[in-house]
């Protein structure tokens, strides 16, 4: 059994209803199916019902599979189909609350993790604008890490031709990566692709998606079931507009002059409310860290024109005016005012993620934007009130503080309110380093005072010194730790 082709098993399980066949083709490529399925929807649990949605379709399709079918391509194909229909279907709304799935900070030292982090977001929407055949040989050589020489036995085909068509395709995933913003080598791409693409699936998942998959569904979920059946409609949908494509330029072909057609997917309606995640220049607390803020904007058009702004949640700017927006084959590009920042990205088929890149000045980071009904409130700056000194608070109040000494001291000065729950709230100011506002976390425990600005560009650790009116301590920044006072100035 494990020695059969994979085409030998479907056909002898659409033939017998061989359990056991159908039990090692799940077995084989769950894991392929697992990983396209969380690279599109970033929530385990939801990945998994993609997952055994995607081989209840086997199932029921296994029948009417070519016998020249690449088996991993068609699996690739259809993870990618039922992930879009999960992400039009009605529990988007849920999917648009769970917090994005991307890794939050680069791992400056492990050159191969950066890369797939820049990739990953990217990846499934340039393999799927490959060719069937390309997209089955990257399928087959990197994501299942089989030979040239196995690759072109599974496309019955040379393997020099083989290996110029891979080669071509790499091509292709370079060029895509670069329009939006992701530059890197074909050697580059092959290597991250292999590396990290595919990674084991829960080990019960292949247990339960052969159950429900060789019931054909009977025992699935009415969410399962809804997905298979937006997932079909997609399937047939595509393979219908594939054969109108061909069939135009059979008939244009006819004639003197040969017109290509070409299909533009539709891009979605983008108005509404975006939340993301937006890397900045400098140093965090520790070695290594980048400060990163949050940026709601909000995207409305009007007489043919995108009016767009937003919010820098974790630097204390409201209604920041986006120049220059433009939104044209679902890629979009924004100006902030007044700034050197700019962003580019691309917007996902569902209309309810953009993945790009933001730029500020010569610094750059990934950048993943995803529709929101509930976005994070913006903190407004505390009120003379709110920080005015009260009995029974050690630190509210107006602090003015100094990092360092000599020439080289920063000045600063930070408020702080504590209302009569306990928790704490605070601005930080700099003119120094021209920081007109920004919203910070504070802490006390009895013993250690923790202030830190929300972007995240290092914090104080201290204790109450004077009898209460200064705080003596370090300010930490890209590992570093610097002598810093404060005492309060009201």
């Amino acid at each position: 059994m494990r020695n059969a082709g994979d085409m030998e098993l479907v056909r002898d399980y659409a033939r017998s209803n061989s359990e056991a066949a159908f039990a090692e083709l799940v077995q084989r490529h769950i894991n392929l199916v697992y990983s396209a399925a969380l690279r599109h929807v970033g929530i385990a649990a939801q990945a998994e019902e993609i997952t055994q949605a995607v081989f209840i379709i086997l199932a029921r399709k296994a029948g009417k599979l070519r016998p020249d079918t690449i088996l991993e391509g068609w699996l690739f194909e259809t993870t990618r189909l039922t992930s879009l229909s999960f992400l039009r279907g009605e529990r988007r709304r849920q999917f648009r609350e769970q917090e994005a799935y991307m890794q939050s900070t680069l791992d400056e030292s492990n050159a191969s993790d950066m890369t797939w982090n820049q990739l990953s977001p990217l990846l499934d929407e340039a393999m799927a604008a490959l060719g069937k055949k390309d997209r089955d040989a990257v399928v087959l050589r990197f994501f299942k890490e089989k030979s040239v020489r196995e690759v072109a036995a599974a496309m019955q085909a040379s393997e020099s031709a083989v290996q110029r068509r891979i080669l071509r395709a790499l091509e292709k995933l370079r060029k895509f990566f670069t329009k939006r913003g992701v530059s890197s080598t074909t050697a580059i791409i092959a290597g991250v692709i292999s590396a990290h693409s595919v990674q084991a699936a829960p080990v019960a998942l292949a247990r339960s998606a052969t159950a429900v998959a060789l019931a054909k569904g009977a025992a699935a979920s009415t969410s399962t079931l809804t997905l298979i059946q937006g997932a079909l409609k997609l399937m047939a949908w595509t393979k219908a507009k594939t054969a109108i494509v061909a069939s135009a330029a059979a008939v244009v072909g006819i004639g003197a002059t040969v017109v290509v057609v070409h299909t533009v997917s539709p891009s979605p309606d983008i108005q509404g409310t975006w939340e993301g995640g937006v890397p900045l220049g400098g140093s965090g607390v520790d070695a290594g860290e980048s400060p990163k803020t949050r940026f709601v904007m909000r995207i409305v058009k009007m007489n043919g024109n995108y009016q767009v702004s937003g919010d820098d949640i974790d630097r204390g700017y409201k209604d920041v005016p986006v120049n220059n927006f433009t939104y044209k084959n679902r890629h979009i590009h924004g100006e902030i005012a007044g700034t050197p920042d700019s962003f580019d990205g691309t917007v996902n088929l569902a209309g309810t993620k953009v993945s790009g890149r933001w730029k500020e000045g010569t610094d750059s980071g990934l950048l993943v934007f995803e529709q929101t009904t509930n976005p994070p409130p913006f903190p407004e700056p505390l009120t003379d009130a709110e920080f005015a000194p009260r009995t029974g608070s050690d630190l509210q109040g107006l602090w003015r503080g100094i990092i360092g000494n000599g020439k080289g001291a920063i000045h600063f000065e930070i408020k702080i309110t504590e209302p009569s729950d306990g928790t704490f709230r605070a601005d930080f100011y700099c003119p120094d380093q021209n920081a007109v506002r920004q919203p910070t976390s504070a802490s006390y425990d009895g013993t250690t005072v923790k202030l830190m600005p929300m972007a995240g560009y290092g914090m104080f650790e201290g204790k109450l010194s004077n009898g209460g009116r200064g705080m003596a301590g370090e300010w930490i920044q890209g590992g570093r730790h610097t002598p810093t006072s404060l005492a309060r100035a009201n």
